[in-house]
């Protein structure tokens, strides 16, 4: 790399974000793909420990959806704290603590238990999302956001993927193993990773470009250039607390995780509904709806950030997947008719999501970026309880899956008008393009 590069040569500005981006987007995505393994494993967890524990669906939904209380509760002190500790210490602490809080599940053993280990969970986890979002704005202008967010953003959909038939693997593979069952090595398994990501990004990642030593003073004079335009103002978060739109995304982020946990920690027991019996088999089948989340979220995330476009790209897929769940009942509970449906919309809910994140940093400039993220994915995130448990007590009202997977559809929607009536962004064309490497 040559020791100085011109602030006009698109060459030099996609070499250093080849070089930037396998510095820092593997593993963040590393660590949110154990982020969304340790949400959503507890949804074939409840396949086997359901009738181990006596959890009924309402119960069992309830407490798949406290963990987001939790995390709400203390998502903005976390993320607040973030510009000052940094984000090396700060992913560090949440990645230990959360991964020992995720090994721990094995020694729930009733409902009470199981309420405070995912609410502790929640607690340990918060301000890891925003932050991440936070500290991707640091390094990227708004014309690489996107799909930065969308490439470390995939594991969520890749946690999906290799949750599904892990988990189906583990859960059978190691029952009565030691004497403990199958669920219970599930989460000593993939929670224990966690601790060691966690020592790993104390180690490697830099807070800032200033302080990266992996970076030349050329390449940070540069990397400041390229965000100097979108750092030049800063607002303070009291001004973001008096801000309307930042209300207005944090609803439409409500529906949207609404959605999303309804759907991930309810797709096994959705797809068990269909006539999948098999365990492993209900894996595989569960990681399908995962892969085309991952294509979509990677081409809208490219696709807005070429044409400079937020809103639309953002309420169209929403729009689409909530017309395709509310449609689902008509399906007729056939197998392949009601998997293509599920794929689809899932897709459509992680393409809204993507595009969704890359708004705020567009809006909220400076330090108070941090603020304005965590206040939005607070108030967001507590449709991550509301939804699973308004699945469970469908189920347990009706005895059937449909409704829940409707009321899903209808709160989506709502996602697309609240987006759809936000003001549209000036549009940004790109300086050049950037290689995810």
């Amino acid at each position: 790399m040559p020791t100085s590069l011109a602030p006009a040569n698109p060459d030099a500005i996609a070499a250093l974000y080849h070089k930037v981006n396998w510095r820092l987007l593997p593993l963040l995505f590393i660590g949110y793909v154990f982020a969304y393994l340790d949400r959503i494993n507890v949804g074939f967890a409840k396949l086997h420990m359901q009738s181990d524990l006596g959890l009924s669906d309402a119960a069992y939904g309830a407490g798949a959806g406290i963990f987001f209380i939790g995390y709400v509760l203390f998502e903005l002190p976390s993320t607040l704290m973030l510009p000052r500790v940094g984000a090396r210490k700060t992913f560090s602490r949440i990645l230990v603590l959360w991964g020992i809080t995720s090994a721990c599940m094995l020694f729930v053993r009733d409902v009470p238990t199981f309420y405070a280990m995912r609410f502790l969970l929640g607690v340990f986890e918060a301000g890891f999302a925003p932050g991440m979002i936070y500290y991707l704005s640091r390094w990227y202008g708004p014309n690489r956001m996107a799909r930065a967010i969308a490439i470390v953003f995939i594991a969520g959909p890749m946690g999906g993927i290799l949750g599904g038939p892990l988990s189906a693997w583990l859960i059978t593979t190691f029952a009565g193993v030691g004497g403990l069952a199958g669920w219970q090595w599930m989460f000593l398994i993939e929670g224990l990773p966690c601790v060691f990501l966690g020592v790993l990004m104390y180690c490697v990642l830099s807070d800032r470009p200033a302080d990266a030593p992996w970076l030349s003073a050329a390449e940070k004079r540069l990397l400041d250039a390229e965000l100097g335009t979108a750092s030049a103002q800063g607002h303070s978060f009291r001004a973001v607390l008096r801000d309307p739109k930042v209300y207005v995304l944090a609803s439409a982020y409500f529906c949207i995780i609404f959605s999303i946990y309804a759907m991930s920690f309810w797709l096994p027991a959705i797809i068990q509904a269909l006539g999948v019996h098999d365990t492993r088999q209900l894996g595989w089948y569960a990681a399908i709806p995962y892969v085309g989340a991952a294509l979509g979220m990677y081409w809208i995330g490219r696709r807005s950030d070429r044409l400079g476009e937020r809103r639309l790209h953002c309420a169209i897929p929403a729009a689409s997947g909530a017309i395709l769940l509310i449609l689902y009942p008509w399906m007729g509970g056939n197998l392949l008719a009601c998997m293509t449906l599920l794929t689809l919309s899932i897709s459509l809910m992680f393409m809204a999501y993507t595009v969704l994140w890359a708004m705020p940093s567009e809006h909220i400039k400076g330090d108070a970026a941090a603020g304005g993220i965590a206040l939005i994915n607070t108030i967001g995130l507590s449709g991550g309880f509301w939804g699973p448990a308004m699945i469970g007590w469908a189920k347990t009202a009706t005895g059937s899956l449909n409704t829940g997977v409707v009321a899903v559809g209808c709160v989506f929607l709502c996602a697309a008008f609240v987006i759809i009536t936000t003001k549209a962004q000036a549009r940004t064309r790109p300086t050049g393009e950037y290689s995810a490497g």
